[in-house]
C-alpha cells in the first residue's frame, strides 16, 4: 500500500467485530512506530499494550462510556505514554525551548501516526482516545510517574463502512509566503 492510500483509507473506526489481531500484526505496528523521528533521538514513547481479558477490562474501566461502546469487541488496547523531562530538554534538565514536554508530546504523536498507518496497511482498524483515567491506567499497568499517560487506541477490524468527515482544504490551515 502506498503512503497516499494509507492516509486516505486511515478512519476512525466505532464498531469492532470479535475477531482477535495476532500478535504478529501488532509487533509490526509497534516497530512502525518506533521508526518515527524523535527530539535528539530520546525515543520516549512507551506503549503499554492490553491483549488479555483481564487487561482489556482494566482498560474499558478507565475509559468513559461513550468509548467503552465505541472500541466494544476491540481485540487490544494500546496505551500510549511519554517519558517526561527528556525530549526537549538537555542532559541536566532544563528545558531547551519554551515547549518543554510539549517535544516529547509531539513524538508521540509522530510514533502514534506511524502506528496507524501501518495498521491501515494490514487491514486493521484503530481509534485513538484521549478521555481516560490516566491514573487508573497507570496503577493498573504500572506505569511510572516520570511518564505522562496520554492515550488509548483500539485495535482490531470492523465490518462497516466508515465515511471519512470532511477535511479542512489547504486554504484553511496552510498560509504559503513567496517573497
Amino acid at each position: 500500500m502506498e503512503l497516499s492510500e494509507a492516509l486516505n483509507n486511515r478512519k476512525s473506526t466505532r464498531h469492532y467485530i470479535d475477531k482477535k489481531v495476532d500478535k504478529s500484526l501488532l509487533d509490526e505496528m509497534l516497530s512502525a512506530a518506533n521508526l518515527a523521528p524523535s527530539w535528539k533521538n530520546s525515543q520516549t514513547p512507551r506503549f503499554y499494550v492490553a491483549t488479555g481479558e483481564k487487561s482489556k477490562n482494566a482498560v474499558r474501566e478507565a475509559l468513559p462510556e461513550f468509548n467503552r461502546k465505541n472500541s466494544e469487541n476491540a481485540s487490544a488496547y494500546i496505551v500510549t505514554t511519554v517519558v517526561l523531562n527528556r525530549s526537549g530538554f538537555d542532559k541536566d534538565g532544563t528545558a531547551v525551548t519554551e515547549i518543554g514536554n510539549g517535544w516529547g508530546y509531539y513524538d508521540l504523536g509522530l510514533n502514534n501516526m506511524a502506528l496507524l498507518l501501518k495498521a491501515t496497511e494490514l487491514g486493521i482498524s484503530t481509534l485513538v482516545m484521549g478521555i481516560r483515567d490516566g491514573e487508573k491506567l497507570r496503577k493498573e499497568f504500572d506505569i511510572p510517574e516520570t511518564e505522562a499517560v496520554v492515550s488509548v487506541i483500539a485495535v482490531g477490524y470492523t465490518d462497516s463502512e466508515i465515511v471519512r468527515p470532511k477535511r479542512k482544504s489547504l486554504e484553511d490551515f496552510a498560509k504559503f509566503y513567496e517573497e
